[in-house]
């Protein structure tokens, strides 16, 4: 992030502070727990039980990060280009690169199968609050209650998925104050359909990533089938094909990932002093490190770009985020609600046994702190970046926790976790020897320098080369780079993974009691913090009530606002962009990378009506993860697609107002205008508007 940007941001905080601003549609809001009095109050909507439904149910959570919707009743499934990139990496190759150069299926028979993409939709939830902390005695110790809860937990899930057969998963909400089960219905075979070209997806490039205003066709089309045949679902959105007027207010349903509102000012310090720092300084070296490989030439580039766009934007929101966290004035009006509600706290009797928990947070985050280093490099793996690595990890958990009880298994790797974990291991996918030693070797040095050459661990992990020759030997090595190698192991469990001698899984082998150890020493010290933040939860509750909602868990989420510009340095951003506008954008650049047209583009401008909106901006609250819900009006019509949010969100993360901050869409107008004229889908363009 620029100098210019960061000075932009700081100003954002600084009107956020100061200005006398209503922060009035702040909310990512639960679907069993929606505002509809502030919706009725503010906006003169009445929300009903059957608009509630149809759109959680049309509403689709990607893979393991981004949203979708269905759009059609034969299992169509709108999602964002760059949420889809992986799966479009997948299915390329250097003869047919469909990430760069687009795709289109003019029949269903011409649909690509993208192998190990799971989709989701959410069919249920159910407060589990009093049964989970009912597993966890009074008095025991902070490991000894993270265990019982992980085993409560686990007899849920796997009693919902037995009674149910729906993918089941208890959602910690409010930092531990509140349980919900969530059930959901999976979708495996999944087809892609439609993607433009990268370069109208992801316009602008780099230098435009939270920009606006924007002209980005960020759209990718797949179909959930199901025993062979398209999805028949029974909630899907229909198309409005005007899109929305300015005014207008919208809806957006989706999988926020995280923020970080309802934290403590001890928290807070703890991503300002330490995480954040630290990942930075991991994406930056990874983004060198995949800059410079990717320059060596075009089919580097096409491997690595999935990984290198990640790291990227990734880079982008943990500098604005950070800059958000180093801004006094953030910090200071932090410090100061924290103490405002401390101070009402402290008033009332009934809430005396609550003063405690803040500082017991502070000393639970402050030994957190201390035992980061090895929870980042060996259990989230940061030292061994390599999917060979994650391929050896998994097959070595998964085979041990047959042997475990349910409630002292990992929970990736529970009973109600293991038809989506097989799905991660088994399904076929390239994998490029070039690319995973580099990473891999480069990571290995990152170990060295962290741990030291003469630590021991670091000894036994490098086995007497190089950390490029031990990565070398490693991904030469081993066998895992195929699924009927993984899937041999898989089956064959512990027996298996000895007869397998295989270097990869006796490095994870190594790696694994450490890891482990690191891991179950921060769950302890998060058992703290989740029993600190349920009762200063509930003392919040008994003060001014349900008037907030949970912070983002990667769950599905409502958010509203309205479609509506903004200031900008004294000039007045337009909420809506049109055709018109990207045309004069790539002429006024003289069609230099990265403002240049597709070809096609070019040569059917004439055919494109260039006063159709393209994308727009509304108030509503997102955060990462958001990108590819969709945006509905009041009738549920699908009139967009989120696919960013504008520099100021960036702030997002820790505040929400709606002065500045802005969410990005493409615009169902300009979708249906581009499909029509430039891409001459007319067979997808005729089931997108089907009533």
């Amino acid at each position: 992030m620029n100098g210019k940007q960061l000075r932009t941001l700081a100003g954002a905080f600084a009107l956020a502070f100061n200005a006398t601003i209503a922060r009035a549609d702040e909310g990512m809001w639960l679907y069993n727990q929606l505002p509809t009095k502030i919706l009725h109050d503010r906006h003169g909507f009445d929300l009903t039980d059957a608009w509630r439904e149809h759109l959680q149910e049309s509403s689709v959570k990607f893979g393991t990060g981004g949203s979708a919707e269905f759009v059609s009743e034969e299992g169509l499934i709108l999602s964002n280009h760059h949420v889809g990139s992986r799966a479009l990496q997948r299915v390329s190759t250097a003869e047919h690169n469909y990430l760069r150069d687009g795709f289109l299926a003019r029949t269903r028979a011409e649909e690509i199968p993208c192998p190990g993409i799971e989709t989701r939709v959410l069919v249920g939830m159910e407060d589990v609050t009093d049964r989970v902390n009912a597993g966890v005695k009074s008095g025991s110790s902070d490991a000894e209650s993270s265990r019982a809860r992980r085993a409560a937990i686990a007899a849920i899930e796997k009693e919902s998925l037995a009674q149910t057969g729906l993918r089941s998963e208890v959602v910690t909400l409010y930092q531990g104050a509140q349980y919900h089960l969530y059930r959901y219905r999976r979708y495996t075979d999944i087809r892609l359909v439609f993607a433009p070209e990268e370069q109208i997806a992801f316009y602008g490039g780099d230098p435009d990533n939270f920009e606006y205003p924007r002209f980005d066709l960020d759209i990718c089309v797949f179909r959930a089938y199901e025993n062979g045949k398209p999805a028949r679902v029974k909630h899907w959105l229909k198309w409005n094909p005007a899109g929305p007027k300015d005014g207008e207010l919208v809806f957006v349903s989706g999988h926020p990932g995280r923020t970080d509102r309802l934290r403590t000012v001890a928290e807070l310090e703890f991503l300002r002093d330490v995480e954040y720092p630290g990942t930075l300084a991991r994406l930056k070296r990874s983004e060198v490190l995949l800059t410079s490989f990717s320059a060596r030439s075009g089919e580097n580039a096409r491997r690595a770009r999935n990984d290198l766009f990640g790291v990227r934007n990734s880079r982008k929101v943990r500098d604005g985020a950070l800059a958000g966290l180093q801004d006094p004035q953030l910090m200071a009006a932090k410090r100061a609600a924290e103490e405002e509600l401390r101070t009402a706290v402290a008033a009332r009797a009934d809430l005396a046994d609550v003063g405690e928990a803040w500082d017991r947070m502070a000393r639970a985050q402050k030994e957190i702190a201390g035992l980061n280093r090895d929870y980042e490099m060996l259990e989230r793996a940061y030292g061994f970046n390599s999917v060979l690595y994650t391929y050896a990890t998994q097959l070595l958990r998964a085979s041990r926790s047959r042997t475990e009880p349910e409630g002292e298994r990992l929970e990736e790797y529970r009973e109600s976790a293991r038809a989506s974990l097989e799905l991660q291991i088994l399904s076929e996918n390239p994998v490029y020897a070039d690319l995973e030693t580099i990473k891999l070797g480069d990571s290995l040095g990152w170990l060295v320098e962290t741990y030291g050459a003469d630590d021991a661990l670091v000894k036994g992990v490098l086995a007497g080369k190089s950390p490029r020759e031990r990565a070398a030997e490693l991904v030469q090595g081993t066998r895992l780079a195929t699924a009927s190698a993984r899937k041999q192991i898989y089956q064959g469990g512990a027996a298996a993974l000895d007869a397998a001698a295989d270097p990869m899984i006796e490095l994870a082998r190594l790696v694994d009691p450490p890891a482990r150890k690191a891991r179950h020493e921060i769950d302890a010290r998060r058992e703290a913090i989740r029993q600190a933040h349920a009762k200063i939860g509930r003392a919040r509750y008994a003060l001014y009530g349900a008037s907030e909602a949970p912070d983002a868990t990667g769950t599905l989420r409502l958010s509203f606002g309205t479609v509506s510009g903004y200031q900008e340095d004294g000039h007045a951003v337009p909420a809506q962009t049109t055709f018109a506008g990207l045309y004069e954008r790539a002429a006024s650049q003289d069609q230099r990378p990265p403002f240049d047209l597709p070809p096609r583009w070019i040569e059917r401008k004439r055919k494109v009506d260039l006063k159709v909106p393209f994308n727009f901006v509304s108030t509503a609250d997102i955060i990462g993860g958001n990108s590819g819900s969709p945006t509905v009006n009041r009738q549920g019509e699908f009139v967009g697609i989120i696919f960013d949010g504008n520099l100021q969100s960036l702030t997002g993360d820790f505040l929400y107002t709606d002065n500045q901050c802005r969410a990005l869409s493409v615009s169902s107008a300009g979708i249906l205008e581009a499909l029509r004229h430039v891409y001459q889908a007319r067979n997808l363009v005729e089931e997108l508007t089907k009533r």
